[in-house]
């Protein structure tokens, strides 16, 4: 795992809310939205984007040690929150990176307001219906079980590092409750908004990035395809052998993909 050496965490202010944020790293900005199982810890390619980028990483409300603000009860409503918060810290316009449901997060908040962001990546995001397969349910499984099912290889070094071995009772706790708070803001209709896919043509001028594994079984490549098509001049690049975890099981390429992008 990455070495924390030089990261710090700090409690900030929205509003009558509070967000733990984690950060760490040299130069620009970069807002990292975590999935919808918590941020998952120390990994290599935060060290890897750590040396051209200053990571910001707020975790959710109700996830890790950030308080629940019980007045958020959707995406809308997380996606105008964390537009005040970068507001106020005086990030905007900045550059973005979402994971599954922190990419659905990016994309809310893109919709809403494009110029809110310089360049915006989004990494398996859910947030439209797919055309073609469905997300995978994650309350039908154990939490365990879920993870497994975001990579090809399970036993990959970085994810075994991980989510290896006999799970521990923080574990069981924290994954827990991230999935409970998921369930309160995208429980209905399942991880998507009905009408996102119409509502991704607003975003214009926006150089983003769309970064998928070809053999996602969480989130299917259909609903790259639909971001593809619908957010004007944005690229897509898939990963062969890898599943909705491409910067676990494709650190290397993740990486490059991601600072060519940035520049």
């Amino acid at each position: 795992m990455a070495d924390k050496a030089g990261w710090t965490e700090e409690k900030v202010r929205v509003g009558e809310a509070e967000l733990q944020v984690i950060k760490g790293g040299t130069g620009k900005p970069l807002l990292v939205l975590h999935c919808e199982l918590g941020n998952p810890g120390w990994l290599e390619w935060h060290s890897a984007l750590a040396q051209k980028r200053t990571l910001w990483i707020p975790l959710h409300p109700g996830f890790g040690k950030s308080p629940m603000a019980d007045w958020i009860m959707d995406m809308r409503d997380l996606a105008i929150f964390y537009s005040r918060f970068i507001r106020e810290q005086r990030l905007t316009p900045a550059e973005v990176i979402g994971f599954s449901l922190g990419g659905w997060l990016a994309a809310e908040m893109a919709v809403a307001n494009a110029q809110q962001f310089s360049k915006m990546i989004l990494v398996g995001a859910m947030g439209v219906r797919p055309p073609a397969g469905e997300i995978m349910d994650m309350f039908t499984v154990t939490a365990r079980t879920y993870l497994n099912r975001n990579v090809v290889d399970q036993q990959g070094s970085e994810f075994r590092k991980l989510f290896g071995g006999e799970q521990t009772p923080e574990q069981f706790e924290a994954w827990e409750d991230a999935r409970a708070e998921s369930a309160r803001v995208a429980w209905k209709p399942y991880m998507f908004n009905q009408g996102m896919s119409h509502l991704l043509e607003n975003i214009a001028g926006l150089p983003t990035l769309l970064l998928w594994g070809k053999q996602d079984a969480v989130v299917p490549l259909s609903s790259a395809e639909v971001y593809h098509k619908k957010i004007a001049g944005s690229k897509l690049v898939t990963f062969d052998q890898c599943g909705h975890m491409p910067e676990v099981e494709k650190t290397a390429d993740f990486v490059k993909e991601v600072l060519s992008f940035l520049g």
